[in-house]
C-alpha cells in the first residue's frame, strides 16, 4: 500500500518543500510549530517561518498575521520568514533573497522531439528502480557530488542527511538509473506528503556513466508517481543557477510561486507594549 497523505498533517496542504516537517525537521533539528495559517521551525531562539498560507500561499494578510504572531513567541531573537513576499515587520535595512518557485502540470506538457530523444536513449541504456532508502553508492555518488562542486556550508549539510530524511518520511520516494552491470548512474529524490503537489526534492548524477536524459528519465517517473497519487503539480523547485533552471524550462516548467527569504534579530520589546509590561522592560527602580 502506498502511504497518502496524513489528512491532519499540515504537509497535507504543502505548496513548498519547506512545509514538511519531516524533511526539515530531519536534516535541520528544528521543533514545528502552528502560527495562525503558517507553519514554523524553532531552534533555540531563532524561529524559521514558513510564510506560505496553507490554505492560500499567496495570502499575504495572512502571512502578515502569522508574523505578528511569530513577534510575541517569549526568548526569540532572531527570525528568518519566506514567502510570497516581504513582511511588513521586516525593517527596511533588513536584506532579502528573492526566486521563484518553479512546476510542472500533473501531467505534464506534450515535450518536445529533442527531449523525447533523450527519454527514449536514456531509457535504453539504463533501468529504473524505485526504493526507500540510500545504499552506500547513492552515498558515494552525493560525496562525489559535493567533492566536485562548490556548494555554501548549508547545503553541503542537507545533502548529508538526505538519509536520515528518507528515513523519517513515509511518502517519499527514491528513483534510481542503473546500467546493464548494476552500477549506479544516477538517482533522484521525490516527496509526496501533499495532497496537490509533489515535490522534486533532489538529483544527482554520475558525469562519467550517466547517459544523456537519465535525470529527464528519473523526472518523468516522478512526474507518473505524482499522476498516481492524484497531485497536480510538481514543485520542482528554485530556479537556483541557469544550469539548473534550463533542466526546467526544456521541460515547460514555469514560475508558479514568488519566494522572498529575509532575517532580521528582534529588538528587546519596548515599555508600554504588553510584552514589556510582563517582563518588566524598561520599568524605573523607584528612587
Amino acid at each position: 500500500m502506498i502511504p497518502g497523505p496524513d489528512t491532519d498533517d499540515p504537509a497535507a496542504e504543502a505548496a513548498v518543500p519547506e512545509q514538511v516537517a519531516a524533511y526539515v525537521c530531519s536534516v535541520g533539528g528544528a521543533r514545528p510549530c502552528r502560527l495562525g495559517a503558517c507553519v514554523g521551525y524553532r531552534s533555540d531562539d531563532h524561529l524559521v517561518l514558513v510564510g506560505y498560507p496553507l490554505h492560500d500561499p499567496r495570502d499575504e494578510i495572512a502571512l502578515g498575521a502569522a508574523v505578528a504572531q511569530a513577534l510575541e513567541l517569549p526568548g526569540l531573537r532572531r527570525i528568518t520568514v519566506i514567502g510570497p513576499a516581504r513582511p511588513s515587520q521586516a525593517p527596511a535595512g533588513a536584506p532579502e533573497v528573492r526566486d521563484e518557485h518553479v512546476g510542472l502540470p500533473v501531467p505534464p506538457p506534450a515535450v518536445r522531439q529533442k527531449l523525447r530523444s533523450l527519454l527514449r536513449r536514456a531509457a535504453r541504456e539504463v533501468t529504473v528502480a524505485p526504493g526507500r532508502e540510500l545504499g552506500p553508492d547513492h552515498l558515494a555518488l552525493v560525496g562525489h557530488y559535493l567533492k566536485e562542486r562548490t556548494f555554501d556550508d548549508g547545503t553541503r549539510y542537507i545533502f548529508g542527511r538526505i538519509g536520515d530524511y528518507l528515513r523519517a518520511s513515509a511518502t517519499a520516494r527514491v528513483v534510481s538509473a542503473r546500467l546493464g552491470d548494476g552500477r549506479l548512474a544516477a538517482f533522484a529524490v521525490g516527496e509526496f506528503a501533499s495532497r496537490h503537489t509533489g515535490f522534486f526534492m533532489f538529483s544527482f548524477r554520475d558525469p562519467h556513466l550517466a547517459p544523456p536524459g537519465s535525470a529527464d528519465l528519473l523526472l518523468a517517473h516522478l512526474l507518473e508517481e505524482a499522476r498516481g497519487r492524484g497531485q497536480t503539480r510538481m514543485n520542482l523547485g528554485l530556479g537556483v543557477n541557469a544550469g539548473i533552471a534550463f533542466f526546467k524550462r526544456k521541460w515547460g516548467a514555469e514560475p508558479f510561486l514568488p519566494y522572498v527569504e529575509v532575517s532580521w534579530d528582534i529588538a528587546a520589546p519596548p515599555l508600554g507594549t504588553r510584552l514589556g509590561r510582563l517582563l518588566g522592560i524598561g520599568r524605573r527602580r523607584k528612587p
